[in-house]
């Protein structure tokens, strides 16, 4: 089930950040109370291959996400102390230290089941004992969050696992929205900031379609 156009999760998981302070995160609240968009990243797992990679991109763009008034927050079901000993773990081996936004740890998989975004590929009843196999990782995709000021999800995305993401997309989307939320335009394919918008008409279709 999607979440586009609805409330994200009013629902607050263990979180830890690179001074080892474990916590708690509510993220429709971080977008609510603090008045901020907020991308939220999901990631299968610590101490993995491309895991580090991209939580490494993240945080090289995390002034840029600030600059426009977003929040960046990592998530995965691993523990809030696996994910210390990754932040404590150099990037030359393989850690990410230098890691600055908090990570979520739902490690009861409250928040991803939720979301529907894990890896359970077989889920089996037996009716005899009364217990739900379930064949797969349990860990999630790496799915992609964009949350709005109100705390309405209007963006969402999933990854395979070997795939990594480009977090420059997730930017432009931000720009794209936030163009949508001030001038009341509409967006077209490959629209970055600066570029032309159009009005949500046939005409301005029309016109757009034919200057471009």
């Amino acid at each position: 089930m999607s979440f586009v156009g609805k409330k994200f999760p009013n629902l607050a998981v263990d979180a830890m950040n690179e001074m080892g302070d474990t916590f708690k995160v509510n993220v429709l609240e971080e977008a609510v109370n603090n008045k901020k968009k907020v991308v939220l990243f999901w990631y299968p797992k610590d101490f993995t291959f491309v895991c580090p990679t991209e939580l490494h991109a993240f945080e090289a763009a995390k002034a840029e996400f600030e600059k426009r008034n977003c929040i960046v927050i990592g998530a995965s079901c691993d523990t809030p102390e696996v994910h210390f000993a990754w932040l404590s773990t150099s990037k030359d081996n393989g850690g990410i230290e230098g890691v600055t936004y908090p990570i979520l740890a739902d490690s009861n998989r409250n928040l991803s089941s939720t979301l529907g975004i894990l890896d359970i590929t077989n889920e089996q009843y037996n009716e005899e004992t009364g217990v739900v196999t379930v064949e797969g990782d349990n860990v999630t995709y790496r799915a992609t969050y964009i949350i709005d000021e109100e705390g309405t999800v209007v963006h969402e995305s999933v990854n395979h696992m070997p795939l990594g993401r480009n977090v420059a997309e997730f930017i432009r989307l931000v720009d794209a929205y936030t163009h949508v939320q001030e001038k009341g335009e509409v967006c077209p394919a490959n629209w970055e900031e600066g570029k032309d918008a159009m009005q949500a008409n046939a005409k301005s279709t029309a016109q757009y379609l034919s200057s471009h």
